[in-house]
């Protein structure tokens, strides 16, 4: 096969992939977010819990936590492998936010797969600190033991 139908043929292998498993399957370089509905039904479909991040875009410490702990490497991995990660605009989405009684940004909360509250932790939480928290819930630690517990056994 001459190299002009391989790309070819790469590329459309692409594109039917993409079509197929949705436009984030592809992307292994960011965190794949969704919506609050279609995220709530994919962590039940899933049976992954939830991470819920509300933010606003005229938050300062909501794109600290953009740019430094959500392209993190390692919270990327392991946030994509484990949770349904969701962002909700809590400027757009005011009821929503109230149901879950977000008082300051960033707020972030960890969901069981069928959508009830584990815990939030609200302001910016750094990458390290990111990750600890996701293994801690991800691992449900938090039935067990207290967090300081948890980070000693790290």
């Amino acid at each position: 096969m001459g190299s002009g139908r391989f790309l070819t043929g790469v590329i459309l292998g692409g594109l039917l992939l993409s079509a197929v498993l949705g436009p984030s399957a592809l992307a292994t370089d960011g965190v794949r977010w969704y919506d609050y509905d279609e995220g709530k039904a994919r962590m039940q479909s899933e049976g992954k819990k939830g991470f819920l991040n509300f933010y606003a875009d005229w938050c300062k410490y909501c794109k600290v936590m953009d740019d430094e702990t959500f392209t993190n490497a390692a919270v990327i991995a392991y946030l994509n492998r484990n949770f349904i990660a969701m962002k909700v605009n809590s400027d757009k989405e005011t009821k929503r936010a109230a149901d879950y009684d977000v008082q300051g940004l960033p707020s972030t909360w960890f969901l069981r797969a069928n959508g009830d509250r584990i815990s939030n932790r609200p302001g910016y939480i750094p990458p390290k600190d990111m990750l600890n928290i996701l293994k801690f819930i991800n691992t449900e630690s938090y039935e067990k033991m207290s967090f300081d517990a948890f980070l000693s056994s790290q």
